[in-house]
């Protein structure tokens, strides 16, 4: 083998075409055996295995500089760079994450994990170099889905200022997630047409030079273009068309579903995962698709993203104009849900709380200064959700929850969420935001609330005295078993409450509390600084009520056990009792 004998990228120059081709075939069969038996990005690696031989056979890495997109596409960059064995063996899958990180090799530049980034790092590379008196080669790989970000935009159209050596690698198999949106990709299709030679061209409208290679996957015609653009004087697009998933059929053919896959039979294609049962995407896409058709006015928005709430192939179909994609561009999102609302719909966009983060201007400043009533899902905003360090969704609550005029909303179950949804969508006085439960689909029978328009009023679930358990959200159920607890050791039963409001408090029932109660216990999902139980303590500072706050520290946290994560901040039963009694 090969790929047995790769330990840096100089033992790739040594290799002829013929046995490039044979070392991309060793590459995908150590993909297949990480991905089928860990899951991860499939689609991307599959499709990008020749074009990275190629960058590294006639560059000279880490002289010469990669910075990859979102990562999707870094694993074969991985195992040419030292890191094959944990492709190859079992044993060291945990040896690394899934996306480039410095703190593993010297060839990566960044920790990233988060698109349409790529161009404006490497734009500052390449300035930094220039600086310097550098002369080395600065290169940043982008896939055509990840062009629609407005960062990746931004960047390009930066990019002609730098006047020296740029090489931007446009990554295009024709694919986002799902299916491309938005108008550049007509034009990205009229090129890959014409052969590169049409026209109208993107790139160098904004003033780059531009190179067109057809056989993406091709390692000769590869490594011929790269070397033209290597060491050049001026920033030039290399633009390349892959094949996404290429070298495994059912990934070929089925390129939305293996994007990203779970572990995985390699005979079958079948996934191992045998979870099933109900889940909060395919739930909220049935019941949108429900509330559409019985009005006109509610249109779903997602940004690249559909199956995070359930909108498959098959059910945007079913949603015709009343679902909208827009691609990799969540700013544009939140305002055009702004812009929905003033004209009269009922805009519910949705995407996941790490993603929310780039939206902070449009959420305070089209959507919350304006007072318009779109609706805001936030999906995987919990220690429960995605937990590799570029995807954490733990800061939401702080940095929603203290913008004016947004009423951010937690459920406690099933039933909660959808009558909180469905009071956001019906309501025309605020725009609100709702935390999709992340710690399962937990179910009630309890008389739930279906109007929230009397705002920051919390729920008492259970009367009780000295000791009062404010639990938020996907914490409730923890704050539940405190409860009993507290009272199994006491005697005494304590107060439960569910706040239901993030973005305010019920000042009424917290000064209420002070005649029977001397501490105060809050929980919530997130970082605790800036938080829903900071706000509480501040309340009861001049009092003598004691008040203890339990949340998740301020830090990155990367590939979480999140047991141990909450052991480590003292969020269970036992010991939230222990620091109490």
């Amino acid at each position: 083998m090969y790929i047995e004998k790769i330990n840096s990228p100089t033992d790739l120059k040594t290799l002829t075409t013929d046995e490039m081709k044979v070392l991309a075939s060793e590459i995908r069969d150590g993909l297949m055996n990480r991905l089928s038996k860990k899951g991860g990005h499939f689609g991307p690696n599959f499709g990008f295995v020749e074009a990275t031989i190629a960058m590294h056979y006639v560059f000279n890495s880490p002289r010469d500089k990669f910075v990859f997109d979102v990562s999707h596409q870094s694993y074969t960059h991985k195992m040419l760079t030292g890191r094959k064995d944990a492709y190859l063996y079992d044993e060291h899958f945990s040896d690394i994450s899934g996306y480039t990180n410095p703190e593993e090799s010297e060839h990566d530049f960044f920790n990233v994990g988060h698109t349409s980034t790529s161009v404006s790092l490497a734009c500052g590379l390449a300035k930094g170099r220039d600086l310097v008196g550098g002369k080395e080669n600065i290169v940043a790989v982008i896939g055509d889905g990840s062009l629609s970000g407005g960062e990746a935009l931004e960047g390009i159209d930066f990019a002609s200022e730098l006047e020296s050596n740029f090489i931007i690698v446009v990554n295009d198999n024709d694919m986002s997630i799902a299916e491309n949106h938005g108008g550049l990709y007509k034009n990205l299709k009229a090129l890959r047409e014409s052969d590169g030679i049409c026209e109208c061209n993107l790139f160098k409208a904004m003033g780059l030079d531009y190179m067109y290679v057809a056989e993406g996957n091709n390692i000769e015609k590869l490594i011929e273009a790269f070397a033209k653009v290597k060491d050049t004087d001026h920033p030039t697009v290399v633009h390349i068309c892959t094949q996404k998933g290429k070298g495994y059929e059912p990934a070929e053919t089925n390129k939305e579903n293996w994007h990203w896959c779970m572990p995985f039979d390699t005979e079958t294609g079948k996934s191992k995962f045998t979870g099933g049962g109900e889940d909060y995407g395919t739930m909220t896409c049935d019941y949108l698709l429900d509330k559409m058709k019985k009005d006109e006015r509610v249109v779903a928005l997602v940004a690249a993203v559909p199956v995070c709430i359930g909108f498959t192939e098959d059910k945007r179909k079913q949603a015709g104009k009343q679902f909208v994609d827009v691609g990799i561009c969540e700013e544009h999102a939140v305002a055009m849900a702004s812009g929905i609302a003033k004209n009269g719909g009922k805009p519910v966009f949705a995407t996941h709380s790490s993603f929310f983060q780039r939206t902070y201007d449009q959420i305070s400043q089209d959507l919350c200064v304006n007072g318009n009533s779109a609706t805001l899902l936030v999906n995987t905003g919990s220690v429960y959700g995605m937990n590799d360090v570029t995807h954490l969704g733990i800061y939401d609550i702080p940095m929603m929850s203290n913008i004016p005029n947004l009423v951010y909303l937690a459920p406690t179950s099933c039933e909660e969420y959808f009558a909180m949804l469905d009071w956001s969508i019906e309501q025309d006085k605020y725009p609100v935001a709702v935390r999709i439960p992340c710690n399962g689909v937990i179910h009630t029978d309890k008389e739930i609330d279906t109007d929230y328009s009397n705002l920051n009023k919390y729920k008492v679930t259970q009367n009780g005295k000295n000791i009062a358990v404010i639990a938020l959200g996907d914490f409730y159920q923890i704050g539940g078993a405190v409860a009993k607890m507290i009272e199994e050791k006491t005697g005494a039963a304590p107060t439960l409450i569910n706040p239901r409001y993030i973005t305010g408090l019920d000042e009424e029932l917290l000064e209420s509390l002070k005649k029977n109660h001397t501490k105060v216990i809050t929980l919530e999902d997130g970082i605790l600084d800036g938080g829903f139980g900071e706000k509480i303590a501040r309340f009861y500072g001049p009092t003598d009520v004691k008040v203890y706050n339990y949340g998740l520290k301020k830090e990155f946290i990367d590939r979480y056990d999140v047991n141990e994560v909450l052991i480590r901040n003292r969020i269970t039963p036992e010991l939230i009792c222990e620091d109490v009694l």
